[in-house]
């Protein structure tokens, strides 16, 4: 039988070639960026939180994600020479935490695909703040692999995990993940990492209304006193090939509203600057939070803005860093790594590289779309595609 033929489609600019180079200034001795252990960008936005992808490849095909209509088998992922390795990934990370990051989340394409992350996991778990404490040290998966894992990402220093989780409904979910994955795999996955001790433990839900809005309640109900904070994310329109459209986005004030007819919600304070996720609590009989059973929370990445305190950088696979989940370049730090970069570029140089990308960010994508039309594009071109640079 002949191969399937693909449809022909051209979703990206492919940001794997077209980075920007590092500002030359921050080679000059005399307008060098050194760490002080805080940073602020042009907004005044500290940096705090570091995403690392550390594969493209995934072995789902989400349709919000990385549809199998674009990302098929015959797809040209990148070769694993263009990829920092572990060393390079460590070096870069350790002159982030010189500027003040305080916490490291490895994200993909599905990270655990990564032959021997554990390694990585370990270099990273060596850093320490310039507080002196260690990093806040986590992970987001599919869960796929992560019961025969769990136990040893622990050993090596991981924290914590988030885990994928779009429903619980067999059917629903091996749809959404298009491989016919079982929904059992990944529950187990999720309790291998409680009894590891990977927690507190996130799961995430993106809600595409029409195809699993209707596994709120069920969701909601399996995690509520289970340790687990269950969190929804509204469905974005991240990069280019996902066929995002306004009206399959369940606003998160509506998901709050469908759970509070079953299950009682009070809102609960933000645990720290720059979260993305408003927490709520389960309120017991009184009106008051119920610790024992726990919180969900809503992630309204559509709806409404959080760029004010977005303190958040990102670093792709091959050594792109993007200031924004929805940006469309990045800057090339690989080659300064790789001393493809100016000569002999020093430990100083990459951090001033990075201090000075940093202070001159501007990135606020959100709030400016919530401020036009929610469906305008109000990037200046087509942006970074999520399997690229992590969630």
């Amino acid at each position: 039988m002949a191969d399937k033929v693909h449809p022909k489609v051209v979703p990206l600019v492919d940001q794997r070639s077209a980075a920007l180079a590092p500002p030359f200034r921050a080679f000059d001795p005399a307008y060098r960026v050194a760490p002080a252990g805080t940073i602020a960008d042009s907004l005044h936005r500290p940096l705090r939180d570091l995403r690392i992808s550390v594969t493209d490849r995934c072995n789902f095909r989400c349709s919000y994600c990385m549809p199998k209509e674009v990302f098929h088998k015959d797809y040209p992922y990148l070769p694993h020479a263009d990829l920092l390795n572990f060393e390079e990934i460590t070096r870069i990370a350790r002159q982030f935490v010189a500027h003040g990051v305080q916490k490291i989340r490895l994200t993909g394409g599905e990270p655990l695909l990564r032959k021997n992350i554990e390694v990585l996991i370990e270099q990273l778990a060596g850093l320490r703040t310039v507080q002196g404490q260690p990093l806040d040290l986590t992970l987001t998966t599919n869960g796929s692999l992560l019961a025969r894992k769990a136990h040893t990402l622990k050993a090596a220093g991981l924290q914590r995990v988030t885990v994928s989780l779009d429903g619980l409904d067999d059917a629903v979910f091996r749809r959404m993940n298009d491989v016919d994955f079982p929904v059992h795999e990944v529950l187990q996955g999720i309790e291998a990492a409680k009894q590891a001790g990977l927690g507190p433990i996130k799961v995430n839900m993106v809600v595409k209304r029409g195809t699993n809005d209707h596994e709120l309640i069920p969701m909601a109900r399996h995690f509520k006193g289970s340790g687990v904070v269950l969190r929804f994310i509204e469905y974005m329109d991240v990069g280019a090939t996902n066929g995002w459209r306004l009206n399959e986005v369940l606003p998160s004030r509506e998901v709050i509203a469908r759970l509070q007819q079953e299950l009682p919600l009070i809102p609960l304070e933000a645990s720290m600057p720059g979260e993305t996720a408003q927490r709520w609590g389960y309120a017991d009989a009184d009106g008051r939070h119920d610790a024992h059973a726990g919180e969900i929370g809503v992630i309204s990445s559509v709806t409404q803005a959080f760029c004010g305190d977005c303190n958040r950088a990102r670093l792709s696979t091959e050594g792109q860093l993007y200031l924004c989940l929805f940006a469309s370049q990045g800057y090339d730090l690989r080659s300064l790594v790789r001393g493809n970069g100016p000569a002999d570029a020093t430990d100083a140089d990459l951090a001033s590289a990075i201090g000075h990308i940093w202070q001159g960010r501007t990135d606020r994508y959100s709030e400016l779309r919530s401020a036009q039309d929610p469906m305008a594009d109000v990037s200046t071109g087509r942006r970074v595609e999520m399997s690229y640079i992590g969630g």
